[in-house]
């Protein structure tokens, strides 16, 4: 992999300083490709130019790639570090290790506005304050309605002060587990320290929430305020009886994260154990494919994981210490807020939890190898099955539904090395054929899909990368029809339909004047019925939730005053059920144009749909 730019490149070199900076390596398109940083700009990026360097694999393959490079110099190493993090997560480059995203984590969110509420979110969705992310949607319910129990909160939909006094308070209320905050009898900055009290609970654990509130109950108890004295004394007791029943696995209830990474031939994965007030309260696992050596792994993950997160423990015991180690606490330290130790133990009771860490990272690793032989058997049968010249590691498949002439909607889905790419899926609304016609909605689905790559084939990303097959949920009259729409627009991917048997399972492969029988081969096979019934799956739920927000639609249209036209304005305005059911009667009294009387009459028949 001789990279013909070596000599322009050693060239550039020469010129560069030996400051601490940051470097940015290009391909031929001038694509970022991978971003580090460097004590000396100068020695760092000579070293990937030598003739004969001993790079790993990743190394070599990146700087056989790299047609220029830019760089910028920092007036220290740290600063160098900062902005190495920034630049990563804004270009996302090719050969740098790549965190998850936003998808698939939870939040504890505080919201915004004088009597917030805590909640747990899929998502930021809103202004307010977040906590975390955390990858256990369970851990995330858990606290939020531990706290919420505890700190007798609203968890109703009622938004305050403007509801204050507006109606009798719910049933939580009357059986004490609300402290009936609509009732309006008490004061934002009172609400605002029992919101505190939680928020407290939920970031650092049981332990020190209870003696924080123990300083305060003995205090208010000198003031005389036995009133506060034994509110306080309920929160302690509550909390204490929640840490009773839930299993306590080590005795320290400092907060830590615990880190180890386990290398294979060709993955790393890594295991964040998160331990809060003495439990074990999330794991997050990440896996990354031909990233090279551990080492730099380590270094590259630690500087950006913590980035953004208000999580962030003062504790970190890590497996090994990386090279950068001192830059990364203060790093650290700098966006906690906060004294950091990073360190590697040698015995006791935190080495065993590390420990523990690495059995969970080599357990998840040799999973992992094994699923992998497994999908590219069964990619690699399928690629010879249907005669194409390399394996089609990138597959989409498109599935129509549909529940009469309306509400028409298609479903793609995206197969990465035989397994789902969540995060590449997409909905379609037909927005030119009128009636059911299977074969017309295919070709509108594939014609718009591949006028979105024309726009965004520059980036190579979402609509904008090529597929290597497709397959439509359907047979040889899909196939010719999708088949006319690639020819004319000069697309050469390979083609081909799924089709089923009288029970609905997957029997064989069809082409453009026939079909291709498959149960024999039992690696393919499972393969395309997965595919199938995923594709057929996601298409299918899309299509109920039309039809949910269509009668909800019309339903709304039921009150004197709303028709069809306010109705789409309304859903367009709080795009769900529930948000529009949660709105004031202030807001749809502004959306709606409606008196302020009637738009409480409206809020209140929102509640009976």
């Amino acid at each position: 992999m001789q990279n013909p730019r070596l000599p322009y490149l050693k060239q550039r070199v020469h010129n560069l300083t030996f400051d601490p900076g940051v470097y940015l390596m290009k391909d031929k398109s001038g694509e970022i490709i991978y971003v580090g940083k460097a004590k000396s700009l100068k020695k760092r990026v000579s070293s990937y130019f030598r003739e004969n360097a001993n790079h790993d694999e990743k190394v070599r393959k990146m700087v056989s790639h790299v047609y220029d490079f830019d760089y910028i110099v920092t007036d220290s190493e740290f600063e160098a570090l900062v902005l190495e993090c920034s630049l990563i997560k804004q270009h996302t480059p090719k050969y740098n290790i790549l965190l998850k995203d936003d998808k698939g984590y939870h939040y504890v969110m505080i919201s915004a506005g004088d009597f917030p509420k805590i909640s747990a979110q899929k998502q930021k969705v809103e202004n307010g304050e977040y906590l975390g992310p955390y990858t256990s949607s369970f851990a995330v319910k858990q606290s939020v309605d531990e706290a919420n129990r505890v700190f007798l909160l609203p968890t109703c939909n009622r938004k305050f002060p403007q509801e204050f006094r507006k109606g009798r308070p719910c049933l939580n209320y009357y059986i004490k587990q609300c402290m009936g905050v609509c009732r309006g009898r008490i004061s934002k900055e009172e609400y605002r320290e029992i919101v505190d009290q939680a928020v407290r609970y939920i970031r650092s654990g049981s332990a020190d929430s209870v003696k924080h509130l123990t300083e305060q109950m003995e205090a208010a108890a000198e003031a005389m305020d036995f009133e506060r004295a034994a509110r306080l004394r309920d929160r302690i007791r509550a909390i204490q009886k929640i840490a009773e029943s839930q299993k306590i696995i080590r005795s320290s209830e400092v907060e830590q994260d615990i880190i180890a990474f386990a290398g294979g031939e060709k993955y790393i994965c890594c295991v964040v154990l998160k331990f809060r007030g003495g439990r074990l309260v999330d794991k997050d696992t990440h896996l990354f494919s031909d990233a090279g050596e551990v080492s730099a792994v380590r270094q590259e993950f630690l500087s950006r994981y913590y980035l953004g997160r208000s999580d962030i423990p003062r504790v970190i015991a890590v497996d090994e210490l990386p090279e950068d180690a001192e830059l990364i606490a203060s790093l650290l330290e700098q966006t906690a807020g906060k004294k950091v130790r990073l360190f590697t133990p040698q015995r006791g009771e935190q080495r065993q939890l590390l420990e523990m860490a690495y059995h969970n990272a080599t357990e998840q690793l040799s999973q992992k190898t094994t699923y992998s032989a497994k999908e590219i058997a069964a990619l690699d049968e399928l690629g010879k099955l249907l005669g194409l010249e390399s394996i089609p590691n990138y597959i989409e498949s498109y599935d129509i539904s549909n529940l009469g002439d309306s509400g028409i909607v298609a479903g793609m889905v995206v197969f990465e090395n035989a397994q789902p790419l969540r995060s590449a899926y997409k909905r379609f609304s037909m927005k030119e054929v009128v009636g059911q016609n299977d074969y017309a909605c295919m070709q509108e689905v594939l014609r718009r899909r591949f006028n979105r790559y024309f726009e965004q084939k520059e980036t190579g990303k979402g609509f904008g990368r090529m597929p290597d097959l497709i397959l439509l949920d359907g047979g040889k009259g899909h196939v010719s029809a999708v088949q006319e729409v690639l020819d004319e627009m000069g697309i050469a991917v390979p083609l081909y339909g799924m089709v089923k048997d009288d029970r609905h399972r997957t029997r064989a492969i069809a082409k453009n004047g026939g079909e291709i029988s498959i149960t024999t081969f039992k690696s393919a096979f499972r393969l395309v019925s997965a595919i199938q019934d995923e594709v057929h799956r996601f298409a299918i739920s899309y299509q109920r939730n039309v039809r949910k927000k269509s009668a909800f639609s019309m339903r709304i249209t039921e009150f004197k005053g709303v028709g069809p036209k306010k109705a789409e304005k309304l859903l367009k305005a709080f795009k769900t059920k529930t948000a529009l059911q949660q709105a004031t009667a202030e807001e749809l009294a502004k959306i709606l144009s409606m008196p302020q009387q009637k738009a409480e009459e409206f809020r209140n028949f929102l509640q009976t749909i």
